[in-house]
């Protein structure tokens, strides 16, 4: 009788336990096993795709992999990074070189893979630094930060880095409007007297260099956000604008007093022939352009001192002006070209404008006025339609390809799907909280991989462990691959991500570099043997030829360095087997740590101050014998006569 009832009791709990399950299946989609089950990656098995989140006021971008939530590496971009050394080490200081000196630091936004015939081809990724203005490109084999192009007449360099689908051009638009050329003026003197830049770098298509190819000389609105056009509206690119009332002073007010601001749909087409044909006005100039050679292993900067600038009525049929409501932020454009979405922030609805109607709109000269000579296109006969009760604070839309379009919802904290051309909501979700971007891989391409959608959440309290006053942002990931959005995981995204791009492993995976070859390295101080490892004296300048390899640095003792000395460690990893870095660190440095990867060479500087015997060390665990991967420096008096000597094993 009592096995009967505990066999009872044990039946009436599983089944309790069954429809609990059902109900939080049901109702939380988060928390039921088979949401878990999609994102769960087991151990030894890889992401189905790449994320790459801007980190915002880190300056940096990071990699993730979907749908797992796993951060895999932290890229540095604009900022100084102690990790590797990135921005520390002699070799990547000139990456950092601007016109304002030397700028360890950005406010990294909006980065977007290359794409070949409108479709992600995975070789390099654009971001943009919105404070100091710049646009860097990173080698995705490398994942490393190759070039970093200032931007100059700008000033908030936000509608960017968005690239055109061949990636002829990587656009950098200003936020703010300057002086131009910059000049001392009242501020109150704003209107009619500040411009905006929207900046064309073109890319090389063979090995990727940038290049500012021209700017245009806009008026002195806010271009806030941008996307290219694509398939029949390729050719074209689009800008959203805000505060074309041109104020100058408590903008949250002053900047939203007009029912309707613009899209600035730009013919870069048009505009490059003109260019090409000697069109355009040289503008003295100052601005830094920063390449890493991948076989000396060295960043050098040089200063541009013009840049080609185009006025806009030069050009007639170049720029038209699209009203839009109401202070739109995002402006994207679907896989086929044919629908260009306002995303007003102010709007109680979302406004999609038809680039075909764009066009028979132009050749009608169906005009409403102009904005300092540009025409503006009558709303109604360039509206493809309008989507209704979306949502509070629409910002931004990505695409599935398959007809359906996500936007974001700031103030109602939500992602809502809705279908292209019936403009009908079929879905929405809430996400928190207060949601800035979403990102579906390959979702601002012609070719979406319509499976997963990302929201970057500004607000994270009570979705983790608490950590102080702040914590880190947070994304959760919604799975679409049917009808309806499930959410089924939330993860936590370092510095501030606004923006992000995706794309399939198997693009990249297969080309991501193991090493660097030793035989290939040109670095002006490598060590390619033991045998060529030396220590130099040059004046007060000491060059120690290092190489590294588990277990020891060549060599691992020096004598005769002098107080007052700067000791240039050139190290080269002699390692020519994936994943098996060596760091080097040495008291009392005042850069950072180096990480140098297998057959690279990097350098560090050393100014000993004090007298005394130091150790240097390998920062990285790379084997059994690691804690005896180490060196001494004798450091002597700087009157001292010591004879400059090193040795390994003696």
């Amino acid at each position: 009788m009592k096995i009967h009832n505990y066999l009872m009791m044990s039946i009436g709990a599983a089944l309790m336990l069954v429809s609990c399950g059902q109900q939080n299946q049901s109702s939380n989609g988060a928390l039921s096993s088979s949401a878990a089950e999609k994102v769960y990656v087991a151990p030894g098995e890889q992401d189905e795709f790449y994320a790459f989140l801007s980190g915002g006021y880190s300056g940096n971008l990071t990699v993730y992999g979907l749908p797992s939530g796993r951060m895999f590496k932290e890229i540095p971009v604009f900022s100084q990074f102690p990790t590797s050394g990135y921005g520390y080490s002699e070799e990547t200081k000139p990456m950092l070189n601007t016109s304002h000196g030397f700028v360890p630091w950005d406010d990294a936004h909006h980065p977007d893979i290359s794409q070949t015939n409108g479709e992600l081809d995975g070789r390099w990724i654009f971001i943009n630094g919105n404070n100091t203005p710049r646009i860097a490109r990173i080698n995705l084999s490398t994942f490393e930060t190759e070039e970093i192009i200032e931007v100059p007449n700008s000033a908030g360099n936000h509608s960017s880095s968005f690239i055109t689908e061949n990636t002829e051009y990587v656009v950098a638009g200003t936020r703010f409007s300057v002086p131009i050329p910059q000049r001392d003026m009242p501020i109150n003197e704003y209107k009619s007297n500040f411009k905006g830049s929207l900046s064309f770098i073109s890319v090389d298509p063979e090995h990727g260099h940038l290049d500012l190819k021209f700017q245009l000389l806009m008026p002195g609105f806010n271009y806030d956000l941008s996307h290219p056009g694509r398939g029949k509206s390729h050719g074209w690119f689009f800008f959203t604008t805000y505060n074309t009332e041109e104020a100058h002073t408590l903008q949250e007010v002053n900047a939203s007093q007009n029912d309707k601001d613009f899209i600035a749909a730009v013919n870069w087409k048009k505009i490059e022939e003109y260019v090409n044909n000697g069109g355009g006005t040289k503008m003295p100039t100052n601005y830094a352009h920063n390449v890493y050679d991948e076989s000396t292993h060295m960043a050098t900067t040089t200063m541009k001192k013009e840049v080609l600038t185009v006025d806009p009525l030069k050009v007639p049929g170049a720029v038209y002006f699209l009203p839009t409501p109401k202070s739109p932020h995002g402006c994207d454009v679907d896989p086929t070209g044919q629908y260009i979405i306002g995303n007003g922030k102010l709007s109680a609805d979302l406004t999609v404008h038809s680039f075909d109607k764009m066009i028979a709109a132009i050749e009608g000269e169906k005009f409403d006025g102009e904005a300092y000579g540009i025409p503006i296109l009558k709303f109604e006969d360039v509206l493809a339609g309008q989507v209704k009760s979306g949502g509070l604070g629409p910002l931004h839309t990505e695409f599935d390809g398959k007809g359906n379009a996500y936007t974001t919802f700031f103030i109602s904290s939500e992602v809502v799907k809705w279908q292209l051309g019936t403009w009908e909501v079929i879905d929405r979700k809430p996400t928190y909280y207060s949601v800035g971007h979403l990102m579906i891989p390959g979702g601002n391409s012609r070719k979406p991989f319509g499976k997963y959608v990302v929201a970057m959440n500004k607000i994270t309290k009570d979705r983790y462990l608490p950590t102080g006053p702040e914590m880190e942002h947070s994304a959760q990931i919604y799975d679409i691959s049917g009808e309806k959005m499930e959410l089924i995981y939330d993860f936590p995204t370092h510095g501030e991500p606004h923006y992000a791009a995706g794309c399939p492993a198997e693009l990249l995976a297969p080309k991501s570099k193991k090493i660097y070859r030793l035989d290939e390295n040109k670095h002006p101080y490598a060590v390619t043997s033991p045998t060529g490892s030396k220590v130099v004296r040059e004046g007060n300048e000491v060059h120690v030829y290092m190489s590294t390899i588990r277990s020891h640095f060549t060599p691992d003792n020096i004598e005769g360095i002098k107080v007052g000395d700067k000791v240039y460690f050139h190290i080269t990893n002699h390692e020519q087997d994936f994943d098996v870095p060596h760091g080097f660190a040495m008291i009392g440095q005042n850069s950072s740590e180096l990480l140098i990867m297998p057959g690279q060479t990097k350098t560090s500087v050393w100014e000993p101050k004090q007298v005394g015997v130091w150790p240097f060390y390998c920062t990285d665990f790379c084997s059994a014998l690691h804690q005896e991967m180490q060196g001494y420096v004798r450091v002597s008096p700087a009157n001292s006569n010591v004879e400059l000597k090193w040795s390994l094993g003696e």
